[in-house]
């Protein structure tokens, strides 16, 4: 290994031992650094940084800033057992991070993304798709928390999943809907499950392994265009992310109809494995009905008030 590929494996496990996962940027990294290398390089340059983080032309601004921030973040920790280690300014490539703006879809897209999984080769391949659709929208977890559940994760008697490690490396543990409970004990007794190598996860692939994103996404994107399901703008494009707003979205608008949404948001953000309550109270602005409806709430109080 080069100098700097060992100078990356042992960032990565100084990092990983304070508790990052740094998965992303073990990627991105590893990206730059064959990047550099193709260049002749032994040490890490601006300048190339910045050719490397602005690939492809084009890219959006808030793509370029991240790349080169994780280079940056890494040149530092070089610099002090490297002086030749040039460090991308803070002020190269500002961006200032903004949300996406979130595709909602609606029960009866859910639906059809479901049965568009008939279009995929394998019937166990099929059940894997729409049962991962069908968790994602009914409970509102991150795909990679979907991905990462084992079998024992489970529990059909007490209708509870537990996610062992979400975001930050915090574990919770979600309440199913019956109906939910009893399409993933429908989904484990297939005669056509193949039989699981390694790890007992939940979600397999027709070869028995755990799922990845990696595959996982296009295989979405396949049946967001078989769907015709496109983009609201050109900020507005469908994510399989997306089924966490969705979920938090109806949730909190079924709240303002039916009850007292203030007292259940802190329950909701619990729920969705929120640090951070904003994050869930993010969601009154990301959607006009939800805006609308707390606009109206508002009117009410004012008026009892007068």
């Amino acid at each position: 290994m080069s100098h700097l590929r060992n100078a990356l494996a042992d960032y990565l496990t100084m990092r990983r031992a304070l508790g990052y996962k740094m998965d992303k940027a073990e990627r991105l990294l590893g990206q730059f650094l064959t990047f550099a290398e193709d260049r002749g390089e032994t040490h890490v340059r601006t300048e190339t940084a910045l050719a490397w983080a602005t690939r492809p032309a084009g890219a959006a601004a808030i793509w370029s800033s991240r790349r080169l921030a994780e280079v940056r973040i890494f040149a530092r920790h070089l610099r002090t057992l490297d002086p030749r280690t040039e460090v991308p300014p803070d002020d190269l490539l500002p961006a200032r991070t903004r949300r996406a703006t979130p595709y909602l879809y609606t029960p009866q897209e859910v639906v059809d993304l479901m049965r568009a999984t008939e279009i995929l080769r394998g019937s166990h391949v099929q059940a894997t798709y729409r049962t991962l659709i069908g968790i994602l929208a009914a409970t509102g977890m991150r795909i990679g928390e979907a991905i990462a559940l084992d079998q024992g994760d489970f529990d059909a008697g007490t209708g509870m999943v537990t996610i062992r490690h979400g975001k930050f490396d915090k574990a919770r543990a979600l309440p199913l809907h019956p109906t939910t409970v009893a399409a993933l004990q429908d989904y484990l007794r297939r005669d056509d499950r193949p039989r699981p190598s390694g790890l007992p996860a939940l979600l397999i692939s027709s070869r028995g392994k755990r799922l990845r994103y990696t595959v996982v996404q296009p295989i979405f994107q396949k049946l967001l265009h078989h769907c015709g399901i496109a983009p609201r703008s050109a900020t507005c494009r469908p994510r399989i992310h997306d089924l966490r707003h969705s979920f938090a979205v109806r949730t909190i608008i079924d709240d303002y109809r039916t009850g007292d949404p203030g007292s259940r948001l802190a329950i909701l953000s619990t729920y969705l494995g929120h640090a951070d309550p904003g994050d869930t109270y993010w969601y009154l602005s990301a959607a006009p009905e939800l805006l609308g409806l707390a606009g109206e709430r508002l009117e009410r109080h004012l008026a009892g008030d007068a």
